[in-house]
């Protein structure tokens, strides 16, 4: 993969933390309480942290969301994830969201994973 497709993961999860700074900064309530929410949504519980952000990156999957796509995959990989269990999480999602689900995991998040192994 070239210099130019890495910068698109970056530049992705860079434009996704600059438009949620912006956002803040004008509706700093909300973001503040959708942060509290969502750090304790992914807090280490029954479930940990990696097992949940497997499920987060389903959900993207299914959703369609190329931002969270992109976040949950490095989530995973911070979390330790391997590229397998990455890749059956994306399996499981196939199962319900069908050749959506699998079109974003054979492209999106394996240039992803691709892209952020090698920092």
């Amino acid at each position: 993969m070239n210099n130019e497709s890495k910068n698109t993961t970056q530049s992705a999860l860079l434009k996704y933390k600059e438009g949620l700074g912006l956002f803040s900064q004008k509706f700093p309530h909300f973001v503040n309480k959708f942060n509290s929410f969502t750090e304790e949504c992914f807090k280490e519980g029954a479930l940990s942290q990696k097992q949940k952000q497997l499920i987060a990156l389903g959900i993207s999957l299914y959703a369609q969301d190329e931002y969270c796509i992109i976040y949950h995959t490095k989530g995973c990989l911070d979390q330790g994830c391997s590229e397998q269990e990455i890749l059956e999480a994306i399996g499981v999602t196939a199962a319900f969201g069908g050749g959506a689900a699998v079109s974003q995991g054979v492209t999106l998040v394996q240039e992803c994973i691709h892209e952020l192994s090698q920092d």
